[in-house]
């Protein structure tokens, strides 16, 4: 795992360089201050109430994913390995409420980043979402 050091570094926020990140949940709740939190931090930020609803999204492509485990629809890794067709290396980052020995091996099996334990998605998940984008561009 890559360390990433503590301190705040904004991402730059002119419209074209702004990082895109795709938020899926199926709480509200959890969407709104998502969106908050990264926007906070200069990302710009969609957010969908399903897998199904992304799925069936156009428009520009994420540069990174942030999907919920548990939804009603689709779970966050089957969307995970359905979106890896479609995305390519882009980065997937799980989010969940529901600690399971067996989600990170599955998870990792879908392509996913990392994964991140509600309710600890503050710092952490931005730090995460960053490092990932930076990956991904060879930063």
């Amino acid at each position: 795992m890559t360390e990433i050091s503590s301190h705040r570094e904004r991402l730059p926020m002119s419209p074209s360089a702004q990082p895109t990140v795709y938020v899926v949940d199926d709480d509200n709740a959890v969407l709104v201050s998502l969106r908050f939190l990264l926007e906070t931090d200069g990302f710009a930020v969609r957010t969908f109430r399903s897998g199904t609803a992304l799925l069936s999204a156009s428009g520009a492509a994420a540069d990174c994913y942030v999907i919920d485990y548990k939804m009603p629809d689709i779970n966050g890794i089957e969307l995970a390995g359905r979106l890896r067709q479609s995305i390519g290396d882009t980065p997937v980052i799980l989010i969940t409420g529901y600690p399971d020995g067996k989600i990170s091996a599955r998870a990792a099996a879908a392509g996913v980043k990392d994964v991140i334990l509600k309710p600890l998605l503050d710092e952490n998940l931005v730090k995460r979402i960053r490092q990932a984008i930076r990956d991904r561009r060879g930063n």
